[in-house]
């Protein structure tokens, strides 16, 4: 079982920074794509950034050069700088992580419970 613990949210006027973690724990054999969605009310969830197993970070485009996702590997934690927020930044912020076996086989997704941010204008 592999469990995800985001922190970080909280509230911050338009133009000011916050950043998320995300910590993985449990049975981890090797990790496949790990990564950031959000959701805003009313709204589907939608990717934000994910890393991938062959170590490219995409990004959506509503977010590239003002968020920075990374991650420590040793301590199966990922990050996420967000700079220069906006209003329609505003959501539940969730981390997404999909594992491999050590046979091939693939695991997950799994998803944290997320972390509200909210942007006031």
């Amino acid at each position: 079982q592999v469990q995800l613990v985001e922190s970080g949210g909280g509230l911050v006027q338009a133009g000011g920074s916050l950043k998320l973690s995300c910590a993985a724990s449990g049975s981890i054999f090797r990790i496949n794509a790990m990564g950031w969605y959000r959701q805003a009310p009313g709204k589907e969830r939608e990717l934000v950034a994910v890393h991938r197993n062959d170590g490219s970070t995409n990004y959506a485009d509503s977010v590239k050069d003002r968020f920075t996702s990374s991650r420590d590997n040793a301590k199966n934690t990922m990050y996420l700088q967000m700079n220069s927020l906006k209003p329609e930044d505003t959501g539940v912020y969730y981390c997404n992580l999909a594992a491999l076996t050590p046979w091939g086989g693939r695991l997950g997704p799994y998803w944290g419970q997320g972390t509200q941010v909210t942007v006031s204008s």
